[in-house]
């Protein structure tokens, strides 16, 4: 009710062609085409703000999770040409904006139905190798990125550039097997733990994100636990944590084992504050290091916020001198409060001739 046009995935980029009037329908109007139809790919970038963009190079997925619906309502992988990537990032570039983050479905995937390119659908080192070479970008950024996807070279190629910066968020699901197993993710937790100890082994400050799901149906508190356990013992920096919920049309809304909706609060509970474990314990790794922070362009009730380059986010006090800068910074301490010290180079941008007091959210 209320709404006048509904467009699917291949009709809303031709959105124009739809727009004959600005009269109100009586009725809404519905276009769209089968999912398999939509075999395109629209390039495409959005600005979150003055500092960061956000590069799309890669739509859909192939894989068959009993528990996900995106590849039926975002059809097959399909991946932009490495020119209208690279291309893309030049006119980012051009605005300055410091940060691209790249973005996708299954970014891993790049290259698979490369749109355009029968001959040669390039690899996601390939894309990365390429991306690191555009002048006028200062950081680099590689968004969610399946575990079995995140090959060793990356990993390393990523270690050793100046504009990617080490952090990595890696979808896990579950620390269990067994479930893994019934989600029919397409690696094991032995696969996992092998992939944060090589990011460690090489970038011992990189900062990984992991995305977690608890109440899937079959998750005993054994089951349950293992996870926790798992997650506890694992040098990773913060939690995603996502409670399960029944989708349509997926094969685990049919699965036995169902877990009460009150107790997947409980088991989500417990991980945000496993989670808040782990990026306090992470941060206070950092202290006496010295690092970048990229400020963004918002005052945010008398303060500004910013990364470094391995995701510990800063609040310090507002000095519009700081927008869409890089600054070199030192963290000394971390009080009862959170709050640290950050000793920022330049002291012509500072407020005070003092070091700043910034917090560590």
């Amino acid at each position: 009710h209320g709404v006048d046009l509904v467009l699917g995935a291949t009709e809303k980029f031709n959105i124009t062609n739809y727009l004959n009037d600005l009269t109100k329908n009586d009725l809404g109007e519905v276009h769209s085409c089968e999912i398999e139809d939509a075999d395109f790919y629209v390039g495409s970038y959005s600005i979150g703000d003055r500092t960061r963009a956000f590069l799309k190079v890669q739509d859909g997925c192939d894989y068959k999770c009993t528990y996900c619906t995106i590849p039926l309502a975002r059809g097959i992988s399909r991946s932009d040409t490495m020119e209208n990537v690279l291309q893309n990032a030049k006119e980012i570039a051009e605005q300055d904006i410091k940060e691209i983050v790249l973005t996708g479905v299954n970014i891993g995937d790049y290259g698979k139905g490369e749109f355009g390119n029968k001959r040669h659908e390039h690899t996601f080192l390939e894309l990365v190798e390429n991306l690191d070479k555009v002048e006028g970008i200062e950081r680099l950024r590689i968004s969610s990125i399946e575990p079995n996807l995140l090959k060793n070279e990356t990993i390393d190629f990523v270690s050793n550039s100046d504009t990617f910066v080490p952090h990595f968020h890696i979808p896990l699901q579950s620390g269990s097997n067994a479930l893994l197993k019934l989600m029919r993710r397409r690696y094991n937790r032995e696969l996992y733990v092998d992939r944060v100890s090589r990011i460690k082994s090489v970038m011992p400050n990189a900062c990984i994100g992991v995305d977690v799901i608890v109440g899937f149906p079959g998750e005993t508190e054994e089951l349950f636990l293992e996870t926790y356990n798992f997650l506890n013992d694992l040098d990773i920096s913060y939690l995603h944590v996502f409670t399960y919920s029944e989708r349509d049309n997926t094969l685990a809304a049919e699965m036995d084992g169902v877990v009460p909706i009150k107790v997947r609060k409980k088991r989500s509970k417990m991980l945000r504050g496993l989670s808040a474990k782990k990026r306090r314990a992470f941060y206070e790794t950092q202290i006496n290091n010295s690092l970048t922070v990229l400020f963004e362009g918002e005052n945010k009730e008398g303060y500004i916020h910013g990364f470094t380059e391995n995701y510990v986010k800063i609040k310090a006090p507002w000095n519009p001198n700081l927008v869409n800068t890089l600054q070199d910074v030192t963290l000394t301490e971390i009080d009862e409060d959170g709050l640290v010290k950050v000793a920022i180079a330049g002291e012509d941008l500072s407020t005070t001739k003092e070091p700043s007091i910034a917090s560590v959210l």
